[in-house]
C-alpha cells in the first residue's frame, strides 16, 4: 500500500472521507513542517480535517478560533495578573516584597498559555488548527507570518521562546477576506470543494453504519439537490449528517414512504435561513424526494 492510500485509509478510519489529493498534500505537510492553508465554503469539511489528523497523529488538537479583533495576547499569551497581585500581597504580608522581583513574578508560573503558545511547548508535536483565519484582520495575519517562519515568539518578560516539536498546523479560510501573498507562500494549499455525490454517500456511510442502505443514497440525492438550488444558505456535509440523525430518529427508512409533513419537520437540520425555509414549498419538496427516490 502507499502512503497515500495508507493515510487515506487511517483517516477513514478516525471518519473523515478524503481525496486522494488531499491526502498527498497532507503527507507534504508532515514531510516538509509545512502549514497548510484549506480554502472552501462554509461545510464542506475543512474543520474535520484537522481533527481527523489528530487522531491519526494521536496528539492533541490545538484549535484558535479567529475572529475580527483577535489580537496576539488572546492568541498567545497573557499573564495571570490576579495570582501576581495575590503573591505581591503574600510577600508584603511576610514581609518579603523587596525579594519579589520581576523575575519571580514574570515566571512561567504566572503565563496563562493561549492557543499559539500551547502549540509550541507541547512535549510531542500537536496538531494546531488556525480556524477561519479570513475573519482575523490584516495586523494579526501579519504576526502569524514570523510564528509560522521561524516556530519562535518573543515574550518581553521571558525572552525568546522556540518550539520544542514543531506543530502540524492547518489553516481555514471561508474566502470572506483575501488572505495576503506572504502568508500562501508559506503555506500548502488545497480547495475542498462539495463532495461528489459518491464521497458524501461514503461519509454518511462511515458516519451513520446503521443507515438504511436506500435511506442513505436518498439523503444525499436530496442534499446534492439542495446545493443546486439559490439557497441562502447551502447545506453542508454537517448538515447532511444531523438531516440523517434526524431522519433515524423519527423512525424514517425511506423518503418516499415518509410523507410530507415528516420530511418538512425534519428539514430544521438542514434549512438554517427563513428565506430558505420559505421558499421550500411543498412542492418543491415533493419534486427532490420524487429526484431522490
Amino acid at each position: 500500500m502507499s502512503a497515500i492510500a495508507g493515510l487515506e485509509a487511517a483517516l477513514k478510519g478516525a471518519g473523515y472521507v478524503v481525496e486522494r489529493s488531499l491526502a498527498a498534500t497532507i503527507l507534504l505537510m508532515t514531510d516538509l513542517g509545512r502549514p497548510l492553508l484549506i480554502e472552501g465554503d462554509p461545510g464542506v469539511g475543512k474543520t474535520e480535517v484537522a481533527k481527523a489528523l489528530s487522531q491519526v497523529q494521536k496528539t492533541r488538537l490545538i484549535r484558535l478560533q479567529c475572529y475580527e479583533g483577535l489580537d496576539t495576547y488572546n492568541a498567545l499569551y497573557e499573564w495571570n495578573y490576579q495570582r501576581q497581585l495575590l503573591a505581591i500581597k503574600r510577600a508584603e504580608a511576610g514581609g518579603q516584597a523587596a525579594a519579589l522581583d520581576d523575575e519571580a513574578l514574570f515566571s512561567e508560573k504566572y503565563l496563562l498559555k493561549r492557543p499559539l503558545l500551547e502549540a509550541l511547548t507541547e512535549a510531542k508535536a500537536p496538531v494546531l488548527l488556525i480556524d477561519e483565519i479570513d475573519r482575523a484582520d490584516a495586523a494579526f495575519e501579519a504576526f502569524l507570518l514570523e510564528l509560522l517562519s521561524d516556530y519562535q515568539v518573543s515574550i518581553p518578560e521571558m525572552g525568546t521562546i522556540t518550539a520544542k516539536t514543531i506543530p502540524l498546523v492547518v489553516l481555514t479560510s471561508n474566502g470572506t477576506r483575501e488572505l495576503s501573498d506572504a502568508l500562501r507562500r508559506r503555506c500548502l494549499y488545497h480547495f475542498l470543494d462539495y463532495p461528489s455525490f459518491e464521497k458524501e454517500l461514503s461519509i454518511v456511510q462511515v458516519r451513520l453504519p446503521q443507515l438504511p442502505a436506500i435511506l442513505a443514497h436518498q439523503i444525499v440525492e436530496f442534499a446534492q439537490s439542495l446545493r443546486r438550488l439559490d439557497l441562502k444558505k447551502k447545506p453542508g456535509i454537517a448538515e447532511t449528517l444531523d438531516w440523517a440523525s434526524a431522519l433515524l430518529g423519527f423512525g424514517i427508512s425511506a423518503l418516499d414512504e415518509a410523507g410530507p409533513e415528516r420530511i418538512r419537520d425534519s428539514l430544521s437540520a438542514v434549512l438554517k435561513t427563513r428565506e430558505d425555509v420559505l421558499a421550500m414549498d411543498q412542492a418543491t419538496i415533493n419534486r427532490l424526494v420524487a429526484a431522490a427516490g
